[in-house]
């Protein structure tokens, strides 16, 4: 058998690239891809295809989807002693990680891109600084509280404890995080329980945020007090936000 391979891989390189193509092809009908393929009763092609049609706000959730995958596979798969308690369900975040310490509930979202170009803080609020990124830091699909009649898009301060945002639209890196504590995040002026939608986020590692989870756990679990807040010019820390 391994003669046969052999001989395979050595007629392979004497192929041109449309003769690798037609024999990939002639093996695709016999092998899928994903298990999804046969869930869907289709071919991985045709899936990405409807990918590549989609809307820009269907793009944008399939990718905050891909940036959860890379979290679990890229960073809480290279992490010794924690272990991975998320049950299925509709959380406020989308991780549940314990160490013998205890529980952290992690939140992944993506950076945000405006007419496909990484989007600067001051473009979500011109009070926000022109020199970093930003995040949107609500639910992707609105909704009313039934006993309070609020507004349930917006995220409260306790609803998770470590905010995990995905740099690939700047990096094109699917493993490039940064994090920073849910406290230090700026709230709303109209509801300060809530976050404001959009927060900014470093271009590289700094003192509200890191590229390290575990780092970004010490910050949480030591009880420091920062504010994002505090990265507002002066002159504007007085504001008014219209709800969005």
């Amino acid at each position: 058998m391994k003669s046969h391979l052999d001989e395979i891989k050595r007629l392979l390189e004497l192929c041109d690239k449309y003769q690798r193509r037609e024999l990939f092809r002639y093996l695709r009908n016999e092998f899928t891809i994903h298990p999804i393929e046969t869930d869907l009763n289709t071919q991985a092609e045709v899936i990405l295809e409807a990918i590549s049609r989609s809307s820009d706000l269907t793009l944008r959730g399939i990718r905050g989807i891909i940036a959860e995958a890379a979290f679990a596979v890229y960073v809480l798969g290279g992490l010794d002693g924690w272990i991975d308690r998320t049950e299925p369900g509709d959380h406020s975040y989308d991780f549940l990680i314990s160490d013998d310490r205890g529980d952290v509930r992690v939140q992944v979202k993506m950076q945000r891109l405006k007419t496909q170009r990484p989007m600067m803080a001051n473009q979500g609020y011109k009070f926000l600084p022109s020199d970093m990124y930003v995040v949107e830091t609500q639910r992707t699909r609105g909704g009313i509280d039934p006993k309070t009649g609020s507004d349930t898009r917006p995220y409260k301060f306790n609803e998770f404890d470590i905010l995990a945002v995905s740099l690939h639209p700047s990096t094109k890196d699917w493993s490039h995080f940064l994090y920073t504590v849910v406290n230090w995040l700026i709230p709303r002026e109209d509801i300060p329980a809530c976050l404001l939608k959009f927060q900014p986020v470093s271009v590289t590692p700094s003192e509200y945020w890191t590229d390290d989870l575990l780092t970004c756990i010490n910050w949480y679990r030591s009880g420091e007090k920062k504010a994002l807040q505090a990265l507002i010019a002066p002159q504007k820390k007085i504001f008014k936000i219209r709800p969005t």
